[in-house]
């Protein structure tokens, strides 16, 4: 069973030598976060997430939740470390210092949710839900409720839950059927059920704030009919009309209690405006999605690091080569090539992307804090471009990374005791859940780059021209062609596509997720330019770390060598259109 190290060199090396994050924070006027703070930061969340919350990711598997009279107690460990959790501050980093936070901008503690994703991503969810819940309330809630509740949720002495699903309506939120009546004193009773509810209901806070969509007596039909409505578990003590009815019994994240809630004559407070429920949702959702590609990232860096402890732990056969242990009766397995080859795909995957989500939340930084209206415009729009892609593609890579944990391990990754199936089975529902990777692809696809006319599309462009116009080590220059080649191509599909929806709308469908995938490998290509950018000057000279600058480009070759050329076939699948995906009967299916 192994437990997980936080990768800080890395996270040093993206935030500070990549990123220069102090130098973008001063900019924006938060020149008090500086590299001393965020490594300090850094620290003592590697130290929180290796001693307390590591041992709860195979504890809540084994163990998980349990479901009594309508109550649900949390695996055991989890109650202690949540409290400490709450006691040492981290529940309310990013949150409003007026009400309890601490106001740290994103890129200074986006490490620890990555950190505590990787280290117990089930026990993780609980309090990444709060933080949604306290940015919905922040910025939608009444003065009123924030007052009365705000606080509480930053200090994580209540935790939030999302509210949407249905047993009817999953992605088609237009049919909710939950009610929310007035009620005399300006508040509502909510009647309804809410399934896949992640810590819907335990035994680890005082409380529980449900934010939940439903439709009001004269609510018009579809999503313009819904509203956002807080309901506690409890007022005062007391039961609210909130029950836990089921838990799921579920492929992964076993220590999260996924629940089936019951809200009969529940009180609650609208939240926004009546009719503005989604919109209101969707600053948890954005949050969300973020945060579950996040949790990829952290489940991806939790099966590296298995990987690579197991190969060069374990001795099975010779090198090719010739005897490379000659003192013992055979050599470690990462003298095999095929070995090599899986666990360099780990690290460029994992390393690549933690690159792309961290640039992602430093843009959400400059949109909120940057001086000039048109920087924050500007950011805006490429976080919005960036969300479904971070979302979709880290998740679709996690279960890929955590695959290959599994086949590194061979037998030994099959069965249980080496935790590595783990991280493979708790991956899934991250391509799942907060809107699945084929509602992601539509959303890249139809909204931020059709709908947009591309302009989305052509800001990020310039963005990557930046680093293509560079001057670049003679040895770069042709990874560098080779994402110059990709942003030429992904201009030609965009412009492809967009001509085949006019005429047909099924195109759209056919084309958004091998445009995703496109797309991200593009992007990702890019960031691995930056980074070799990065480790080459630092080999250029003098340096006591030239082995790990020397990993990085072993792992941005695989990328442009082995990885990047997937573009082709992502790029093929787009061309190929929805002609090949007929519509078919049941009988052309062979029983």
């Amino acid at each position: 069973m192994y437990e997980y190290r936080a990768p800080r060199r890395d996270f040093q090396f993206v935030i500070h030598e990549v990123l220069e994050a102090e130098r973008v924070l001063a900019g924006l006027g938060r020149g008090e976060i500086n590299r001393e703070l965020i490594d300090g930061i850094l620290e003592e969340a590697a130290r929180f997430t290796e001693t307390v919350t590591s041992p709860l990711n195979w504890q809540g598997d084994w163990e998980g939740p349990v479901l009594r009279d309508g109550e649900v107690a949390a695996p055991a460990a989890f109650k202690a470390a949540y409290q400490q959790f709450c006691r040492d501050g981290w529940a309310g980093m990013a949150a409003d210092p007026a009400f309890g936070g601490q106001g740290l901008p994103a890129v200074a503690h986006i490490a620890v949710g990555e950190m505590l994703c990787g280290s117990a991503m089930a026990w993780r969810m609980a309090s990444g839900l709060s933080e949604g819940a306290v940015l919905a309330v922040t910025r939608h809630g009444s003065e009123a409720l924030k007052q009365q509740y705000l606080e509480k949720l930053v200090t994580g002495a209540f935790t939030g839950t999302m509210c949407l699903t249905e047993p009817q309506a999953g992605t088609d939120l237009g049919i909710l059927r939950t009610r929310a009546a007035p009620a005399a004193d300006g508040s509502y009773l909510v009647n309804g059920t809410k399934i896949f509810i992640s810590w819907g209901d335990h035994d680890m806070a005082e409380n529980i704030l449900h934010l939940v969509l439903a439709r009001l007596p004269d609510a018009v039909a579809g999503t313009k009919g819904l509203s956002l409505f807080l309901v506690p578990k409890r007022i005062d003590g007391r039961a609210n009309g909130v029950r836990c009815e089921s838990i799921e019994h579920k492929m992964g994240i076993h220590g999260s209690p996924t629940c089936v809630l019951s809200f009969a004559d529940a009180k609650g407070w609208i939240v926004g405006n009546p009719g503005g429920g989604l919109a209101c949702m969707f600053t948890m959702m954005n949050h969300a999605r973020l945060g579950v590609g996040l949790q990829g990232l952290g489940l991806s860096e939790r099966a590296l690091q298995a990987g690579v402890r197991y190969a060069f732990d374990r001795l099975q056969g010779r090198s090719a080569r010739g005897p490379v242990a000659k003192e013992q009766n055979a050599d470690p397995i990462i003298v095999h090539a095929d070995v090599r080859r899986m666990v360099l795909t780990q690290k460029a995957l994992t390393e690549g992307q933690r690159l792309l989500a961290y640039y992602t939340y430093m843009l959400q930084d400059i949109e909120e804090l940057a001086p000039e209206a048109a920087d924050r415009e500007h950011a805006g729009t490429l976080v919005a471009l960036l969300v479904p892609i971070v979302k979709s593609l880290l998740t679709d890579t996690a279960m890929e990374v955590t695959s290959l944990a599994v086949q590194v391990h061979g037998g030994a990754g099959f069965i249980r005791e080496t935790g590595a199936e783990q991280y493979l089975r708790d991956a899934k529902i991250a391509c799942i859940y907060e809107g699945t990777n084929g509602i992601q692809a539509l959303d890249l696809l139809g909204r931020k780059v059709l709908h947009t006319g591309g302009a989305s599309v052509k800001l990020l462009v310039a963005e990557i021209a930046k680093t293509l116009g560079a001057d670049l080590p003679d040895a770069l220059k042709p990874w560098a062609l080779s994402v110059k080649a990709g942003v030429e191509e992904w201009a030609a599909l965009t412009r492809l596509v967009g001509e085949r929806v006019q005429k047909d709308p099924e195109e759209l469908g056919a084309a958004a997720v091998d445009y995703l995938n496109f797309a991200g490998y593009v992007v990702v290509g890019w960031c691995w330019l930056r980074m070799a950018l990065v480790a080459s000057a630092a080999l250029a000279g003098p340096t006591p770390e030239r082995a790990f600058y020397e990993g990085k480009l072993a792992a941005a070759r695989l990328y442009f060598e082995r990885l990047l050329p997937r573009t082709q076939g992502y790029a093929a699948a787009v061309r190929a259109g929805a002609g090949t995906l007929p519509t078919l009967r049941p009988e052309h299916f062979a029983a």
